[in-house]
């Protein structure tokens, strides 16, 4: 009978699963409550004080800065979150200590009472911890699993995705109200007490955690690999392809993993361009809304801030659709669902969400306060174009490269989001400082973004179809 019980709670669901998807949902809710008020309060708070109408198109555009070189530290920092974990420390241990600083770094955020050097470096360390939070967190679900309940990850990755959603959904509600209330040092405090409560859940689940040791430094990576390739590019033997040189030092199989890489590069080196408009919706988006009639019905009105929470709620209700009846009716009628066109699609949807804040942005800029419902279609619109090209590209990645190259793969993809932000920075950057794009304020630089992606779509249907392409499932990695 023992022995019975025994098979049966190991084919049952982990017992640290309770403790990742608590974790999950505290501490996406930290970070998207962060998130949905930190650009309204920046352009305020430090960069126009006075609320001179003079300084608002600066302004503006240092908080934008602020708020994109964020999030390019936070997806830039997985990379190196994955190393430490992988190579040094494992995923529990950074898990464990990341969140404590995490916590600490929105302790500086409360407290920083309006000063400038502490709210940024509040920033960076939160920034920091969450990339590498990203990197291991997703990871450590799929490591509680063995052979005997691997079915049971659809599953649980379904929760996954639910606490990831649920927190970035109840966030932008709350947080802006209770700086509405309170005032900004109590609305940056509870994220901070919420990151609390994700480390004590993840500490309270240590005995229970299935912990994978680190692997040390792997001599054949990505980077390394990659390095010699370059090196054997002008030292290799007359008549010898590079490839074949490099051989000599490493394994066909780990080459062939590079091979991957490069491949699905290929298709991912269209994505920044996507995240450099996406990501304007926490940001540029929020300070649209400051402008906007927030009327709903009635006399409710919502917080500029709170609008955002479209997103992630429509986010969740799109993707069966998508996926049971969107994808399905397009496959009855002989039109082929492919990744790519999948991407391509995305990119032409978010181009139509930036149509309409860029029209809405006209009607501000000519005196006129329109409904804030034009926004929330464009939120609807952008989680459109996300399912079709952010989950896409994660299976893309997945199934189109080698077991040994996968983690690699993620990474790279969320560098991508890092590279659009930078973008998007550098430009807000640019305004600021009156340098050239500051001629593209108000509606034109809304306009500027899709003429840059308008660009990449017609580059994208040229190249497309020129993709080489080999799966990764089912040849017995």
């Amino acid at each position: 009978m023992a022995e019975t019980q025994t098979e049966v709670q190991k084919t049952g669901m982990p017992r640290s699963v309770p403790y990742i998807i608590g974790n999950e949902i505290a501490e996406r809710f930290s970070f998207y409550g962060l998130r949905s008020i930190m650009v309204t309060y920046m352009a305020v708070a430090f960069f126009n004080p006075a609320l001179n109408p003079a300084l608002t198109a600066e302004a503006d555009a240092r908080a934008n800065e602020m708020a994109h070189m964020f999030v390019t530290l936070a997806y830039f920092m997985p990379l190196l979150g994955a190393i430490m974990a992988d190579w040094f420390f494992g995923k529990f241990k950074v898990i464990l200590f990341v969140s404590i600083l995490y916590t600490f770094g929105h302790f500086i955020l409360s407290v920083s009472g309006g000063s400038y050097t502490l709210f940024s470096t509040g920033l960076i360390v939160i920034a920091c911890c969450a990339g590498g939070i990203k990197s291991c967190v997703s990871a450590n679900v799929g490591d509680q699993f063995d052979k005997s309940n691997e079915h049971l990850l659809s599953k649980v990755y379904g929760w996954f995705y639910m606490a990831i959603n649920t927190g970035g959904t109840l966030a932008p509600l709350f947080i802006p109200l209770l700086k509405e209330k309170y005032g900004p040092d109590i609305a940056f405090g509870v994220p901070g007490i919420l990151m609390a409560i994700a480390t004590i859940i993840f500490w309270l689940g240590r005995k229970k955690f299935k912990r994978v040791p680190p692997a040390g430094i792997k001599r054949e990576n990505f980077v390394t690999i990659s390095f010699y390739a370059l090196i054997k590019v002008f030292r290799r033997k007359p008549g010898q392809k590079v490839w074949e040189a490099v051989g000599e030092k490493y394994s066909a199989e780990s080459i062939d993993g590079i091979k991957a890489v490069y491949r699905v590069l290929a298709v991912f080196a269209f994505t920044p361009i996507f995240w450099a408009l996406w990501d304007q919706n926490l940001s540029e988006w929020v300070l649209q809304a400051t402008r906007l009639d927030l009327t709903i019905t009635g006399d409710f009105k919502l917080l500029p801030e709170q609008v955002n929470f479209v997103n992630p709620l429509f986010l969740v209700l799109l993707i069966p659709v998508f996926n049971s009846v969107i994808f399905p009716f397009l496959e009855k009628r002989g039109i082929r669902v492919t990744p790519l066109r999948k991407i391509g699609g995305g990119m032409v949807i978010i181009g139509v969400c930036f149509v309409i804040i860029a029209l809405l942005q006209g009607q501000i800029d000519a005196g006129g306060k329109p409904s804030v419902w034009w926004q929330i279609l464009a939120y609807v619109l952008l989680a459109a174009s996300e399912i079709l090209v952010s989950v896409t590209c994660l299976e893309y990645a997945y199934t189109h490269s080698p077991k040994s190259m996968k983690s690699t793969m993620s990474a790279l993809y969320l560098l991508g989001i890092s590279a659009g932000n930078l973008l998007t920075g550098l430009i807000n950057s640019n305004i600021a400082d009156k340098g050239f794009f500051s001629q593209f304020t108000g509606a034109k630089y809304y306009w500027l973004f899709i003429g840059m992606l308008v660009f990449f779509i017609v580059l994208f249907l040229l190249v497309s179809s020129r993709l080489p392409e080999k799966r990764y499932v089912g040849e017995g990695e």
